[in-house]
C-alpha cells in the first residue's frame, strides 16, 4: 500500500483522468477519495455513481440531468451528477457496465468539457475530474466491441492497478476500518473498532477471487 499511497499523492497533483482497476473490495473508492482530497479540488464535491446499479435510461438522467418535461415524469428541471460535481471529482464505479450510447456521451465530456441535459438545448460547461473504477478487463472489452477504444484511452491517462487482498494482507486492517466507518456512517450506528479476533480471521482469510466484496463480509450479521 505504501507504493500505492506514494502514487496517489503524485496523481493528486495532476488533473488527468484516472482509471483504477482491481477486484471488488480492494479499495478502489478509497484510493479515488484520497486522490480527490489531496488535490486542488479537495474543497469541491466528490460524487460517486455505480454504473451497474441503474438501467440505461435512469443512468443517463442521473449523469446528465434533464429539463422539465423532457419525458413522462420529468416534472421539474434536475441537475445531473456531471453538473453537481463541477469543480470536483466524479467517480464512475463499474464503468465497464456503462452502455455504449452513454460511453459516447461521456467521451464528449472528457474531450470538450460540455454537455446538454436530456431534453435541453443549452450547452453546459463543466470543470470536473473523472475517475473510472472497474473490476473488468477493459482492454478485452475493447477487443470485444463492448467498450469504446477512444474512451478507454481518454480514461487510461493514468492507470492504477490494485492487487487483490490476498497479495497485500498488510492492508486488510486499513480497509476493514475504512469500510466499518462507512457502514457506521451510512447506518447511523456508533461502531468504534473491530474485535481483535474478527480482525485475525479477516487477516487469515484466503480471499479467493470468487469472493465478491470486502464490505459484504463486514456487513454480514453475526
Amino acid at each position: 500500500m505504501m507504493d500505492i499511497c506514494k502514487n496517489t499523492a503524485k496523481i493528486a497533483l495532476s488533473q488527468a483522468s484516472v482509471l483504477i482497476s482491481g477486484e471488488s473490495g480492494t479499495g478502489k473508492e478509497l484510493i479515488a477519495r484520497a486522490i480527490h482530497y489531496n488535490s486542488r479540488r479537495a474543497k469541491g464535491p466528490f460524487i460517486k455513481v455505480n454504473c451497474a446499479a441503474l438501467p440505461e435510461s435512469l443512468l443517463e438522467s442521473e449523469l446528465f440531468g434533464h429539463e422539465k418535461g423532457a419525458f413522462t415524469g420529468a416534472q421539474t428541471l434536475r441537475q445531473g451528477l456531471f453538473e453537481r460535481a463541477n469543480e470536483g471529482t466524479l467517480l464512475l464505479d463499474e464503468i465497464g457496465e456503462m452502455p455504449l450510447v452513454l460511453q459516447a456521451k461521456l467521451l464528449r465530456i472528457l474531450q470538450e468539457r460540455e454537455f446538454e441535459r436530456i431534453g435541453g438545448h443549452q450547452t453546459i460547461k463543466v470543470d470536473i475530474r473523472i475517475i473510472g473504477a472497474t473490476n473488468r478487463d477493459l482492454q478485452a472489452m475493447v477487443k470485444e466491441g463492448t467498450f469504446r477504444e477512444d474512451l478507454f484511452y481518454r480514461l487510461n491517462v493514468i492507470h492504477l492497478i490494485l492487487p487483490p487482498l490476498r497479495d497485500r494482507r498488510e492492508d486488510i486492517s486499513l480497509l476493514a476500518n475504512h469500510f466499518l466507518q462507512k457502514f457506521s456512517s451510512e447506518n447511523q450506528r456508533d461502531i468504534i473498532d473491530i474485535d481483535p479476533m474478527a480482525m485475525s480471521l479477516l487477516t487469515a482469510w484466503s480471499w479467493p477471487e470468487i469472493f465478491e466484496s470486502f464490505p459484504t463480509l463486514l456487513n454480514a450479521p453475526s
